[in-house]
């Protein structure tokens, strides 16, 4: 799968009316790849689910504890 910005890139090189082949010998694709790009549209972006962290369960107290030590800082490891 090639990124947004690759795809950008295929869109501008075939604007400037050059054949398949000469997009791929610039971009390192394979002709077939530039064509199902160039006739398929952008790339799908999956949705990833938000992923769990450690400190969710923690994450209200430690906000507090930044909070009531305004305007002076907490180092991490005082927080740890």
């Amino acid at each position: 799968m090639i990124t947004n910005e690759e795809y950008m890139e295929l869109k501008v090189l075939r604007k400037h009316r050059l054949s398949l082949r000469e997009i791929s010998v610039q971009t390192g694709m394979a002709v077939n790849t530039v064509r199902k790009y160039l006739e398929g549209g952008p790339p799908a972006m999956k949705k990833l689910p938000a992923c769990k962290s450690k400190l969710d369960p923690f994450k209200d107290y430690l906000a507090g504890r930044i909070q009531a030590a305004k305007p002076d800082w907490i180092p991490a490891t005082v927080l740890r």
